[in-house]
């Protein structure tokens, strides 16, 4: 090794001001916080553009019709109108899908659901526009709706590809086995709606080119643009997907029929459209929880240990296939739970109906049969006399046991840890032990209720989901990292949906290059794909791309360096902006060692494959997995049914913890949309019509709703496959809260509490 002096003065030497805290690890605020609280942040339904038209869509009043005719001329003929197309204006494919391309753009011949497209209108006013809508004509032969799942296996089809989606019959063990404690139970779970903060909106702008630009909030903006150009008959490359800010997403948050007809208007009339969906058209086109019936048998021995699970589970897709199958194989993968059961045969079927779509929701497929399955451990425990936390515990999963499917747990898997966090925390002060004033009633402080009617639950529950795709789903992602005079630069198609993934990656560049100013670029199709927003994908599989650029940029820049003073890169290491040698010979800054070159390099990440689930239900199907335990508390009115939610405590595996701030938060949005789904959130229809699509009519839980959440234990065991070790966090809360608030109801007024969300009277108890 040479010994030549450092061309800069010692770090020890040097003085300035603290260093901002960066990198991995820090509570790092994200870059978009000031514009989103000052309500600048470029939203869609904020955009515009000379000589701007608007849209509207004409929908169908019925869930099942047959279209006899569509009349477009008396809008064709109104002033203002500049284009009214339907099916006819379709110059390529005619269907589009997320998970299966079979629903239409427009309706032709049959309606299959309330709310479905079936013409639509740019005008140069929005008034007109809807005017113009309204005024289409249709002629229809109203149909008997098919709404019961369990009817749709006798039903005539309802699409050309029939009415069953897919039917997984997942077997596992002896089925001969049986237990001496059984215990069965029926169980449904409501239609959750993702109820994005602000509704679908989006401009399309025709390109010289004869291609248009799709300014939209998608999540998935290579999968819009490929569908989007399938259907104008165009190359992809003559359709551009622009991503504009997103005003939530907990599901695939677009309708992409949604965007088809405003990019068709767009070419139709050669000018720039913009459409606004109202709140009733957000609920109507979007895709939803799947509604679904599960049946139960569980088998126990005298000592509490589980030796056989059977269930049947059933969803319900509505119209179209979405990513229903994707959702059945959550479903029946995890129809156990994260306990050990050495003998399992689970029955699994998604159909058709006349019922709102069905699709993509957080935690889809898991949070069904988290609810069903927990209920059963009830069941159990009260069957055998045993405290239901220590039920839990002797059955716990842990890594190296076998999942249903046959897959080994290689990850980590602290489940009876994560239990025994939430037992062993202290309980809230009951009431009585509260002055008054400082205490609510359920349903509020002005309800009716009196303090000699509430009885306080404490109930468990352990959930899990999949992280990534499953099923041999190709998980890859591409980005690019530049610096230039000590700025770094982004590229990444990984849409920020509200769950970090761009103060993530600036993180990522900070700690591997010692840069403080990170900017990530914005989201457009002309990047290379990175895949959807949805199961923690973009920390793993985007991050994980960030991280091999920002790697490769870093050999880059300290190859030179190392060739010069004879050492290997790996002897190097960058803090702070600096770089430094490990034996102190060499210190310089990153922007000197720059020397006003610009830096750049692009990196893949593609974890390891997985395999579709054989005809047994078999097969490693999952890339990783993450567990969560949620004890409840709840005061329950037992004359009138109302629940107060009063603490919810949790545990959970993270792997490893990349910024606390923004992990919290998503762990806090995932209980408060849990307990949204126990308690008040069901989009109800009355024969396939969706009432009250509105968010009066569909309760939110709001900040006067949301429990005390109690982080109490995050357990971080680095998933060694993973990039960082972390795991994805806002799911496995959304799944688990849910069933553990059920299990408080169950505690607090010993009915069998077996439907989401849980109803008034299924909480009353009834005097003896």
């Amino acid at each position: 090794m040479t010994n030549q002096a450092a061309t800069a003065t010692p770090a020890a030497h040097e003085t300035g001001p603290e260093p901002l805290p960066h990198g991995l690890g820090v509570s790092l605020p994200a870059a978009d916080d000031r514009a989103k609280t000052e309500g600048t942040f470029p939203y869609a339904a904020d955009l515009w553009a000379e000589g701007l038209l608007w849209a509207a869509v004409l929908r169908s009043p019925h869930p099942h019709a047959r279209i006899l005719s569509i009349d477009t001329s008396h809008a064709r003929e109104m002033p203002g109108v500049r284009a009214v197309i339907t099916h006819e204006d379709v110059p390529g494919t005619p269907l589009h899908g997320r998970g299966r391309a079979d629903r239409p753009v427009f309706a032709s011949e049959v309606v299959r659901h309330h709310g479905e497209p079936i013409a639509a209108v740019a005008a140069d006013h929005p008034d007109t526009a809807r005017m113009a809508a309204a005024a289409v004509i249709v002629e229809y032969e109203v149909l008997e709706p098919v709404t019961d799942p369990e009817q749709a296996f006798e039903a005539e089809p309802l699409h050309p590809d029939g009415n069953l989606i897919r039917h997984i019959p997942l077997r596992h063990g002896d089925p001969d086995a049986v237990g001496e404690i059984v215990v069965e139970g029926l169980y449904r779970i409501g239609r959750q709606d993702p109820a994005p903060i602000g509704a679908e909106a989006g401009l399309a702008v025709p390109r010289p080119d004869g291609g248009v630009e799709l300014y939209i909030a998608s999540t998935d903006p290579h999968s819009d643009r490929d569908a989007a150009a399938a259907c104008y008959g165009l190359e992809p490359a003559r359709v551009k997907v622009v991503v504009t800010g997103v005003p939530g997403a907990s599901a695939d948050r677009e309708d992409q029929g949604f965007q088809l007809a405003l990019g068709l208007l767009a070419l139709k009339t050669g000018c720039p459209v913009k459409l606004t969906a109202t709140r009733e058209e957000s609920f109507l086109g979007h895709a939803h929880r799947h509604p679904t019936l599960l049946r139960y048998r569980h088998h126990a021995d005298a000592d509490g240990m589980l030796v056989k699970v059977e269930a049947q589970i059933l969803l319900d897709a509505g119209a179209y296939a979405d990513t229903s199958g994707e959702s059945l194989a959550a479903a029946v993968s995890f129809a156990c739970g994260p306990y050990v059961v050495p003998n399992a045969f689970i029955e699994g079927w998604a159909v058709r109906t006349n019922n709102p779509p069905s699709g993509h929701v957080r935690g889809e497929g898991a949070l069904q049969v988290c609810a069903a399955y927990e209920a059963q451990m009830d069941k159990l425990a009260k069957k055998l006399g045993t405290d239901p936390a220590e039920l839990r515990l002797r059955n716990a999963m842990a890594t190296g046991d076998v999942l249903p499917t046959g897959q080994t747990v290689t990850c980590p898997a602290p489940v009876a840890e994560l239990l025994q966090a939430v037992r062993d925390y202290p309980l809230p002060a009951l009431p009585k032990d509260t002055p008054e004033d400082e205490w609510l009633l359920p349903g509020g402080p002005e309800g009716a209720g009196e303090p000699g009617a509430v009885r306080r639950g404490v109930g468990y529950a352990l959930g899990m989901v999949h992280m990534l795709g499953a099923e041999g789903a190709d998980e890859v992602s591409t980005a690019t990292v530049k610096v230039h005079d000590g700025v770094a630069t982004v590229l990444c198609a990984a849409v920020e949906t509200g769950q970090g993934f761009t103060t993530l990656a600036r993180q990522i560049v900070q700690e591997t290059l010692g840069i403080d100013e990170v900017h990530v670029a914005p989201v457009d199709t002309d990047q290379p794909p990175a895949g959807p927003s949805c199961r923690g994908r973009h920390t793993w599989v985007s991050g994980g791309a960030v991280e091999r650029a920002a790697k490769m940029v870093r050999t880059q820049l300290l190859q030179p360096l190392a060739h010069k003073f004879g050492m290997s890169t790996e002897l190097l290491q960058i803090t702070d902006g600096k770089i430094t040698s490990y034996d102190g010979v060499l210190s310089t800054t990153v922007t000197e060692a720059m020397d006003g070159k610009e830096l750049w390099a692009t990196a893949q990440c593609r974890p390891h494959p997985t395999e579709p689930l054989d005809e047994a239900g078999q097969g490693d199907a999952f890339v990783g997995l993450a567990f969560c335990a949620i004890r409840a508390v709840v005061d329950v009115d037992i004359e009138l049914g109302s629940v107060r939610v009063v603490e919810l405590a949790l545990a959970q595996d993270v792997g490893r913890i990349l910024n606390p701030a923004q992990l919290t938060a998503r762990i806090e949005a995932g209980v408060t949309q849990g307990v949204g789904a126990a308690l008040t959130e069901n989009l109800r229809t009355a024969r396939g019509l969706v009432r009250h699509p509105d968010l009066t009519g569909y309760a939110l839980p709001t900040a006067l709703d949301a429990p005390d959440i109690r982080i109490v234990k995050l357990v971080e065991e680095r998933d060694v496959v993973a990039p960082f070790g972390a795991k994805a966090v806002s799911a496995v809360p959304v799944v688990t809260s849910p069933a553990a608030i059920a299990s408080a109801v169950r505690a607090a007024t010993g009915r069998p509490v077996n439907r989401l969300p849980i109803r008034p009277q299924a909480a009353v108890v009834t005097a003896q």
